[in-house]
């Protein structure tokens, strides 16, 4: 275990700031924009009420959880019964520890994707479990590489409880794809796997809306997280989702109850309020606006020599740097220092993304736009 990369590169970051660097930083996927005025004024009023400040169920407020099902239906076609098949998380990362503890004990086997989200390991080892990766390469869309599943999952030796996905994909960008999710219900169901995807970029530059739960007999044995953070502007409210069947939400419940003692009314109900958002809404936040950002991004891969695919989707450009660097430090560093500009090695999720870099959306257009005049600056 190791202290979070971005923990420890921002007390850096945060150091050169204080030397007056001005470094811009393009890392972090947080949104830099409000969620929709609604959401704000409903936070607002349900603050004001002097009811609204004691403690609540664990389980969410049957609001929350009814706005919660509205917007899978709406959005995924997919039908859950707020009552029983979701469960509301203080954000969709708690939710991985929840769930390793709900059905990981320590020695059993946890499979991560390589490049991938650096908690699905982290969090994995410090419960104890055996993390095992398997691969995500570029020539297959960063998809699975369902023959090394296949037998990795065959291994009895290994007992398998858990395989981490997470489509559309995050560091990759490579999109969600309904064939994918055929095969992995398919396998957690002839494996006894429980089959996790974590599901927060499906709004983000992407007009098609998938779940693996639209597979038929994927609540049997799959669970899926969903997040506000990226798709409703709302990284700091700490409002997540774990949809599944009745079973496997009262085991991880019994896990949360003892670990968590519910969240402010206030941010519940404005959740359930943002759920609503118009269409027009969320085309303006998560698809205009990052494709405008986008552009910008484009541009400062061309200019470093990098290599993407343009169909990739998120709020984050993921592109191969060219041969001549030996590793990919040697350009992340040279450009934190010399161009001040802050852009994530790939090597941190995972061996697989070593020679990648990942830029992020979450900057207004005048920073991305004053990050590749900096950046060509050094260049030329």
């Amino acid at each position: 275990m190791q202290e979070y990369y971005f923990s420890r590169k921002l007390k850096e970051v945060a150091q050169l700031n204080a030397e007056g660097k001005d470094i811009i930083s393009l890392a972090i996927g947080s949104p830099d924009m409000p969620p929709s005025e609604k959401t704000i004024e409903k936070l607002c009023e349900v603050a004001r009420q002097p009811n609204a400040h004691g403690y609540q169920p664990t389980q969410g407020t049957p609001e929350l959880r009814q706005a919660m099902a509205g917007f899978y239906k709406r959005w995924y076609d997919v039908d859950l019964d707020a009552k029983s098949e979701l469960l509301p998380l203080i954000g969709s990362k708690e939710g991985i520890l929840h769930v390793t503890l709900a059905f990981v004990n320590p020695g059993d086997t946890v499979l991560v994707p390589n490049p991938g989200y650096p908690t699905y390991t982290s969090l994995s080892k410090l419960l104890g479990a055996n993390v095992v990766y398997y691969n995500l390469k570029e020539d297959n869309g960063w998809q699975p590489d369902f023959d090394q599943l296949e037998e990795l999952l065959s291994r009895e030796s290994l007992k398998c409880r858990l395989l981490w996905t997470n489509y559309p994909n995050m560091p990759t960008g490579g999109r969600a794809q309904r064939a994918t999710y055929e095969r992995l219900v398919q396998m957690a169901r002839s494996h006894n796997v429980v089959v996790v995807n974590d599901n927060p970029y499906s709004f983000i530059l992407s007009e098609e809306h998938l779940s693996i739960l639209q597979v038929p007999g994927a609540k049997d044995c799959c669970i899926e997280f969903n997040s506000m953070s990226k798709s409703h502007n709302m990284p700091g409210w700490r409002v997540g989702m774990c949809a599944t069947n009745a079973e496997f939400i009262s085991w991880i419940l019994k896990v949360q109850s003892n670990i968590e003692s519910g969240t402010f009314r206030g941010i519940q109900l404005a959740a359930a309020e943002a759920y609503n958002n118009s269409d027009e809404w969320h085309r303006e936040a998560n698809i205009e606006t990052y494709r405008r950002r986008r552009q910008y991004a484009e541009q400062i891969m061309d200019v470093l020599g990098c290599t993407y695919d343009k169909q990739q989707v998120g709020m984050f450009l993921w592109g191969r740097i060219p041969d001549k660097y030996n590793q990919v430090e040697d350009l992340t560093e040279h450009i934190l220092h010399d161009a001040r500009v802050f852009i994530t090695p790939g090597f941190i999720f995972g061996s697989n993304g070593e020679r990648y870099i990942r830029i992020s959306l979450c900057a207004k257009e005048e920073k991305l736009e004053a990050a590749l005049r900096r950046i060509k600056e050094l260049k030329d």
